[in-house]
């Protein structure tokens, strides 16, 4: 059975849905694994790394794309070489059905089997496989980064002959997987740091890393049977607004991580939340490419309001691809092997499997 992936366009993604030592595992269970010419140049790894696990390096693209079963991607490819694919292929990524909803119907059409990993099932089974989780992982620790990067004071407090330097003040929006590496980062550089979510089960967590959950008086439990955040009730909201505006008054850094899966981004820091802000506050908005979690996120620039200096970028994992790409390609793997009939060598859509069925965009 052949498996190929394409390069993706670098100006958007600089991370790669197969790694030499994944490459290796695809060959030893029987797979025939093909990639383009310098697939993986521009993270340092030359194409001899690839041809020596025993992949097959082409310079055609079409070529790769028209003898292939399986394509592994990152996300949707181009449209010249989407029209490339055949009925009965099956593309394997993150497809986005919220933005890419007409591409992908078209492709349905052409009765290609889209597998999109965002829609994974939280079950302990596809834990392996969850890229949303691995992925957000460094997402969350590099917006700490960076947004410390920015801030122009000391993040510890430091106590010295002149006086002490307080610590910076964290509030992290949203504490699933990327908000609690955010947490659990802050606080290890020396920030006091602060959260919420809309899901109950998030204060625990979020207090065994050191931060304090910041409740809503009378909150309901925002979350879904998968595990995912759902829609806050106009009563919620309002009292979330309320309390998140009395705490932005003494916060300098804030983490925006808040989704909902497959909708726009809850905008969720109001104007006149960023107006009551101490000027060189920075806030880092995660949820930028789904509509952002404030109301003045915009996709790869920074926003100044006030002083206040609002970040938001198109694919912030661009700035980690050789860790993003290691943890991706294993999590496609695990995915793979799950869809792959060892016995017949070829792709069975079993939907009565639970990952399957989730997956395969219908």
């Amino acid at each position: 059975m052949k498996i190929v992936s394409i390069s993706e366009d670098k100006k958007f993604e600089k991370r790669i849905a197969v790694t030499p030592d994944v490459a290796k595992k695809y060959i030893n269970l029987g797979f025939e694994l093909s990639l383009p010419e310098n697939y993986g140049a521009h993270l340092g790894i030359n194409d001899n790394v690839f041809k020596d696990v025993g992949v097959i390096i082409l310079k055609d693209e079409k070529e790769l794309i028209n003898n292939s079963d399986l394509i592994i991607q990152l996300g949707l490819l181009a449209d010249e070489k989407l029209s490339l694919i055949k009925e009965g292929q099956s593309i394997v990524g993150i497809f986005n059905p919220y933005n890419n909803k007409e591409k992908i119907e078209n492709l349905i059409k052409k009765k290609i089997n889209l597998f999109s990993l965002e829609l994974l099932p939280r079950i302990t089974r596809a834990q392996s496989m969850d890229i949303l989780s691995s992925q957000a992982n460094l997402a969350g620790y590099k917006a700490v980064i960076e947004s410390f990067a920015k801030f122009e004071k000391a993040i510890p407090m430091m106590m010295t002959a002149a006086g002490t330097i307080p610590a910076a003040k964290v509030l992290v929006v949203g504490a699933g997987v990327a908000g609690l590496q955010a947490i659990a980062t802050a606080k290890r550089m020396g920030a006091i740091v602060f959260a919420t979510d809309v899901r109950m089960t998030s204060k625990e967590q979020v207090e065994s890393l050191g931060g304090k959950f910041l409740t809503v008086e009378g909150a309901e439990n925002l979350e879904t049977e998968g595990g995912y955040a759902k829609e806050a009730s106009e009563d919620f909201k309002k009292k979330q607004e309320e309390l998140l505006s009395e705490t932005l008054k003494k916060i300098d850094i804030v983490i925006c991580t808040a989704l909902i899966p497959g909708k726009k981004a809850p905008v969720i820091i109001k104007e006149n939340m960023i107006n009551v802000m101490q000027a060189g506050s920075v806030i880092y908005d995660l949820a930028a490419i789904q509509g952002g979690n404030t109301a003045f996120t915009e996709v790869d620039k920074i926003i100044d309001k006030g002083g206040v200096r609002i970040i938001g970028e198109t694919n912030i994992l661009n700035k980690l691809p050789i860790s993003a790409s290691s943890l991706y390609a294993k999590n496609v793997f695990n995915f793979v092997v799950n869809l792959y009939d060892k016995e017949n060598k070829k792709i069975n859509i079993n939907l009565e499997d639970e990952i399957i069925e989730k997956t395969l965009i219908k």
